[in-house]
């Protein structure tokens, strides 16, 4: 079998936000921008990785979701429990230290964790976790 991951998708609330996020602090390139209906998705990926993207799209747009499922969604995207990604640098260090001087909300500063992975976690504007990897 030969299946590669394309695309995940990690849902947003302001795609302003989102792409200084992911464009300017990460520096993912911007693959597609598309609005519809006054909402926005935006797909971004890492330049090296071409075949591989972040589509961040607006929650309220899956189709069938009910009103109450919307502010559930709304109310776990606030508390930072509803979506996660986890990525991996060279250079964990640098990489943490421009995203706190970016302002993302820290969750945990670059730490040896016990399972063998030197990791840090930042949220982005949205409340997703997103958990960063030192590369070895």
């Amino acid at each position: 079998m030969d299946i590669v991951i394309q695309n995940t998708f990690l849902p947003h609330n302001d795609p302003d936000a989102s792409l200084a996020f992911y464009r300017d602090t990460l520096g993912f390139e911007v693959r597609n921008d598309v609005g519809y209906n006054g909402l926005h998705w935006i797909t971004v990926g890492a330049p090296d990785q071409p075949g591989t993207s972040i589509v961040l799209y607006p929650p309220t747009a899956t189709p069938g979701i009910t009103d109450d499922e919307k502010r559930i969604i709304a109310e776990m995207m606030a508390k930072g429990t509803y979506a996660i990604i986890t990525m991996a640098t060279k250079d964990l260090d640098g990489t943490f230290a421009r995203l706190r001087a970016s302002g993302a909300e820290v969750v945990e500063e670059p730490t040896e964790q016990p399972y063998g992975v030197r990791d840090c976690a930042v949220r982005d504007p949205a409340g997703n976790l997103i958990r960063i990897s030192q590369l070895r």
